[in-house]
């Protein structure tokens, strides 16, 4: 015998999982929205963050410019005193140079026999004016004075007989050419 089962259970299956399948569908319609939500939620946050994080960096890069800016005036002063401590040094190692030179140029002088009168130097030129008993003596001198270590030449500038105190005395003018460097 067949038999016919007229209840219309398939309908209700079908309906049950219709509304299954619509609480699932709206489930994860809530479930995406919830997570769109979070996302941006994130997204806000981590961009406040970013922006935080900019300020901060660009107030300490203002610091640091500060600083820096210091520094570089600090450096330029301190080559500022280097360069006068190093004129000093050379100003303090030229300091008895004329003296020496004098004293030196002074030994290389005749006792009895020449007078210096005058002595003058400008940048790397010497003048001696001096008196000198005779010619010979003059000319003596003056090989002398080229021998000298700091002189470079010696050029005659005049000679003159001159009469003091009833005595005739030679005049004489020597412009001698110093080393460089000295």
């Amino acid at each position: 015998m067949i038999k016919i089962n007229l209840l219309p259970y398939h309908e209700r299956e079908k309906k049950e999982n219709l509304a299954r399948q619509m609480i699932i569908i709206a489930g994860l319609f809530v479930l995406f929205i919830l997570c769109l939500v979070w996302l941006q939620l994130f997204m806000v946050f981590q961009v406040k963050h970013l922006e935080t994080k900019l300020a901060d960096s660009r107030q300490t890069l203002k610091i640091l410019d500060a600083k820096v800016g210091d520094l570089e005036k600090f450096k330029q002063q301190k080559a500022e005193l280097e360069l006068k401590i190093g004129v000093i040094g050379t100003l303090e190692e030229n300091r008895l140079l004329p003296v020496k030179t004098l004293d030196d140029l002074s030994m290389l002088v005749p006792q009895k026999s020449i007078w210096l009168v005058k002595i003058a130097q400008s940048y790397d030129s010497l003048t001696l004016e001096g008196i000198g008993s005779d010619n010979i003596v003059a000319a003596d001198f003056m090989k002398t004075i080229e021998k000298f270590p700091l002189i470079q030449s010696v050029d005659l500038v005049s000679s003159k007989k001159v009469e003091i105190a009833d005595i005739t005395l030679q005049q004489f003018i020597f412009s001698c050419k110093m080393k460089k460097g000295f």
